[in-house]
């Protein structure tokens, strides 16, 4: 923690204060343990008012009501029907021939939206237990959304955005304000942190969110580029969240949820290919549907970062077999599925029949309009515009867009515009949107003109194209 503490001092303008008070806190059942009552020597920084609007009695009621509904249940927004869905329209004779449900929100990012903001709220209003139980049970079951996305780490998410959303606003310009509130924020999960000492949960928030800023701090620039007070904010904050994972020891085992912090510190010359692929495996087996963690293996396992293409073989075709019960072939397009978006030559080396056998597996075993409309702008945009003038990455390229074709016919029945949008920049991580609506306006357009291209001939026909629950449909218009 000296990197941090240090860290600390130099902002030392911008700390928070807090005046004392004695407040006693009943711990809950967290672990199947009982934990002694703490005392609070000052308020958080996280404490609001104690009064209790209409609203927030709906909300604790709806809170209440949650505890014993499946997970995939989210409460539908106010004033909005979500199930109903808008149609494109547009000035285009061809795009106006197809007739396509793009719902607003979708149903995925509805129930993210819906664990996301159940921890914040519950961050907001200071019940640290109840979050801590909440993860701690989607953990432990290894819950997940329809689309594939882990509970938990939403969750996590969730309950850390105030703070690093605050740090990214104040590092827009990579150059903050003088009198910008820097610390505050995670000094506050900080000082929740020192209230839980040995809970593996709060640890988890904690050091991703140190994670989060650290590379807000840093950017996406060469290292030459990056400014000495930034990098030192960089390491500080990660050797901050390298100690407090450190300090759980991999305890508990089980938790997918520290397994997955401890991956998000791969970083640096320290670590070698078999030990990064040693942690990702661990990952992996505890919640092989996740496919984060798949994904995420294949692109570290490139020479740019800790591997080989080689060693991105190997993993790829070692993670399909442990995985085939769930994913098939799948767990082989999973691994490579980032990697060879990004490196010609993985490209060029890949086993098209496995991959493509891969994609047929995955569609099969998760259906659900999420992973078709991933799938098919992964194929149609990121790999179909992705040419490099590489004859061989190139050729695997088009025959990896052409899958686009048949997954849209046999398997598309709504549009995900924002996927899209997301597949024409290459799934980056480290994008930055402007506007939300423009850049999902972006990803519509790019859709519906690569659709209307694959029904060409069925619309010079004079033929409409009508997606419905079966998949497309050509009517006479």
């Amino acid at each position: 923690m000296t990197q941090f503490a240090s860290l600390f001092r130099k902002f030392s303008n911008s700390r928070w204060t807090a005046t004392s008070t004695d407040e006693a806190v009943e711990d809950e059942v967290v672990h199947d343990t009982k934990q002694p009552a703490r005392t609070r020597s000052a308020p958080s920084p996280f404490s609001k008012p104690k009064t209790v609007s209409a609203a927030e009695a709906d909300i604790q009621q709806h809170d209440a009501n949650m505890q014993d509904v499946a997970p995939y249940t989210v409460p539908k927004p106010k004033n909005r029907i979500p199930n109903k869905p808008t149609y494109y329209k547009s000035s285009s004779k061809a795009l106006n021939n197809l007739s396509i449900p793009c719902p607003d929100p979708t149903r995925e990012e509805r129930i993210r939206d819906g664990h996301q903001n159940r921890a914040l709220r519950l961050v907001r209003q200071e019940d640290w237990d109840k979050l801590i139980k909440l993860i701690t049970v989607a953990d432990r079951d290894r819950n997940m959304t329809p689309g594939g996305m882990s509970v938990a780490e939403l969750m996590a998410f969730g309950a850390r955005a105030d703070v690093v959303l605050a740090i990214e606003h104040a590092l827009l310009d990579r150059v903050p304000e003088k009198d910008a509130p820097m610390l505050r924020g995670i000094e506050a999960l900080e000082y929740v942190l020192a209230e839980y000492p040995d809970c593996y949960v709060i640890g988890c928030i904690v050091a991703q969110a140190h994670i989060d800023i650290a590379w807000s701090w840093r950017g996406i620039g060469w290292d030459v580029e990056i400014s000495p007070r930034n990098r030192e904010a960089f390491e500080a904050h990660f050797a901050r969240a390298r100690d407090i994972v450190t300090h759980f020891n991999g305890v508990p085992a089980e938790s997918a949820l520290l397994a997955s912090t401890a991956c998000a510190l791969l970083r640096g010359d320290q670590y070698n290919t078999e030990s990064v692929a040693d942690r990702y495996e661990a990952l992996i087996d505890l919640n092989p549907a996740n496919t984060g963690p798949l994904r995420a293996l294949g692109t570290h396992m490139l020479p740019r970062w800790y591997g080989s293409y080689a060693a991105l073989e190997l993993e790829a075709r070692r993670t399909a077999a442990r995985t085939q019960e769930i994913w098939g072939a799948g767990g082989y397009t999973w691994v490579m599925f980032d990697a060879i978006s990004v490196d010609d030559e993985a490209c060029s080396r890949l086993d098209l029949q496995y991959f493509i056998e891969g994609l047929r597996d995955i569609v099969s075993r998760r259906p659900e309009p999420h992973t078709v409309n991933l799938l098919a702008a992964y194929c149609a945009n990121t790999m179909g515009q992705a040419f490099s003038g590489n004859d061989a990455a190139d050729h695997i390229r088009a025959q990896i867009a052409g899958c686009a074709d048949w997954l849209v016919r046999e398997h598309l029945t709504e549009l995900h515009p924002m996927i899209w949008a997301h597949a024409a920049q290459g799934f980056a991580n480290n994008l930055r949107v402007s506007s939300a609506s423009r850049f999902a306006a972006a990803g519509q357009d790019d859709a519906l003109r690569i659709i209307a291209s694959m029904f060409k001939r069925e619309i010079a026909e004079g033929k409409r194209i009508v997606f419905t629950d079966e998949g497309p449909v050509a009517t006479a218009t």
